[in-house]
């Protein structure tokens, strides 16, 4: 009868089994760990009753271990600006990888242009497809064609996206990943600039002595007027009665003249626009636009009265 024993450096894994008076177990450490599996064997045999070990056989295990950098060709931009971004995908395993899933979630306000897309190894062109699952997160593949990634090769894929208006309402921060590598984080400075999401409100409060809502030369402005705005700024008019507001949100606004802050002062009636005819008003008010809003007032007593 022949004995024969192996010990397989595996951690976890305590294996026995017999064939023919033949049995095998062993233990160790992963191979996650170390990469390698380490065997050795013995046996003996009725004519030779001592133990005889082989030599350790050392196998390698294979594995792949991606490496995802993000970086930018600008550290700030402001809306209008395109940025072009690069993701250097690295494969520091030691087998090669078949295919490749990049999912990249782009910061608020910032559009994918597919067309600007590009990717090489090497000199290599590298054909890709992007496709945007959601409004933000845009997914790369690699194509059937793709001749896998080979240990210590590198990847660099390039892409565009233009920065919007709305990206001043975000912090410009993204995560790329690649397979099921860690996340690479960049983070893009968003400028204001001379376009933006919000638009300026500007007007004035005045004497209206002929009711058609617009000042002539001969009807003064009312100075200390305050209207209030329906996101709670207070707004003061100067001595001539004019007043603006920069920096106000786009969309549908709406803007009140306190009328107790003019005392002996009503709201001039308007014979020609009805709307007008109340002392609060709704404005739509377009990303990066300059709005007028006028109040015209009457004085509330007759002039017998004064």
């Amino acid at each position: 009868m022949i004995q024969i024993s192996s010990w397989l450096r595996h951690k976890s894994l305590f294996v026995t089994f017999f064939i023919a008076s033949i049995y095998t177990y062993g233990s160790g450490i992963t191979i996650a760990q170390t990469g390698t599996i380490d065997n050795t064997a013995s046996g003996r045999t009725d004519n030779l009753p001592e133990r005889v070990d082989s030599n350790t056989v050392t196998l390698t295990a294979s594995q792949a271990d991606l490496r995802i950098i993000k970086t930018g060709d600008r550290g700030a931009a402001e809306p209008g600006d395109t940025v072009i971004y690069r993701l250097a995908i690295e494969n520091t395993g030691n087998a090669p990888v078949d295919s490749l899933l990049i999912n990249d979630r782009l910061p608020l306000g910032l559009r994918f242009i597919s067309k600007s897309l590009r990717a090489t190894k090497g000199n290599e062109r590298i054909n890709l497809t992007a496709t945007q699952s959601s409004s933000r997160t845009v997914e790369i593949r690699t194509g059937e064609n793709f001749q896998g990634l080979q240990p210590d090769e590198t990847i660099n894929v390039f892409y565009a996206v233009e920065v919007t208006p709305d990206a001043v309402r975000g912090d410009g921060r993204n995560i790329a990943q690649v397979n099921n590598s860690p996340p690479s984080s960049y983070r893009l400075r968003i400028r204001s600039g001379i376009l933006s999401d919000c638009g300026t409100l500007i007007g004035r409060v005045f004497v209206d002595k002929n009711f058609d809502g617009e000042q002539q030369s001969n009807e003064p402005g009312v100075p200390n007027a305050v209207i209030f705005m329906d996101d709670g700024n207070r707004i003061v008019t100067d001595a001539k009665g004019l007043y603006s507001l920069p920096g106000v949100l786009s969309g549908s606004r709406t803007a009140a003249l306190d009328l107790s802050s003019l005392p002996g002062y009503a709201l001039a009636p308007n014979k020609y626009f009805i709307e007008r005819n109340s002392q609060s008003r709704l404005v739509k008010i377009a990303p990066n636009s300059m709005v007028r809003v006028n109040f015209a007032v009457t004085p509330a007593f007759s002039e017998e009265e004064r």
